[in-house]
């Protein structure tokens, strides 16, 4: 589960991919399944939330590594290359590194 605390040290990427309505379904199965199988055994993963836009155009990852370090080493590991290369395949994307500046609940 994702925790959003701006007081937590951790690497925050929002992907933001863009797919045609007939391949959302599969990017976030493909998402899902990569982060279930792989992602989460890497050193310093800490979460991801994959999420579907109503208007099926596009789908958010929002992920958090311990550090960059181990976000950047992610995308070279030889496991989840595959992963990567499949998802560029079915979306255009724009990955945003954050900060929580502020998390506000109920």
């Amino acid at each position: 589960m994702a925790i959003i605390d701006q007081r937590d040290d951790v690497f925050t990427l929002i992907n933001v991919f863009t797919v045609k309505p007939e391949n959302q379904d599969t990017l976030a199965t493909l998402l899902i399944e990569a982060t279930n199988n792989t992602m989460r055994h890497l050193p310093g993963f800490v979460s991801a939330s994959i999420h579907k836009s109503v208007d099926n155009t596009r789908v958010v990852n929002y992920a958090q590594w311990r550090t960059k370090d181990d976000f950047d080493a992610m995308r070279t590991n030889p496991e989840a290359i595959p992963h990567m290369k499949a998802a560029a395949a079915l979306a255009s994307f724009d990955p945003i590194a954050c900060e929580v500046a502020e998390s506000i609940a109920r």
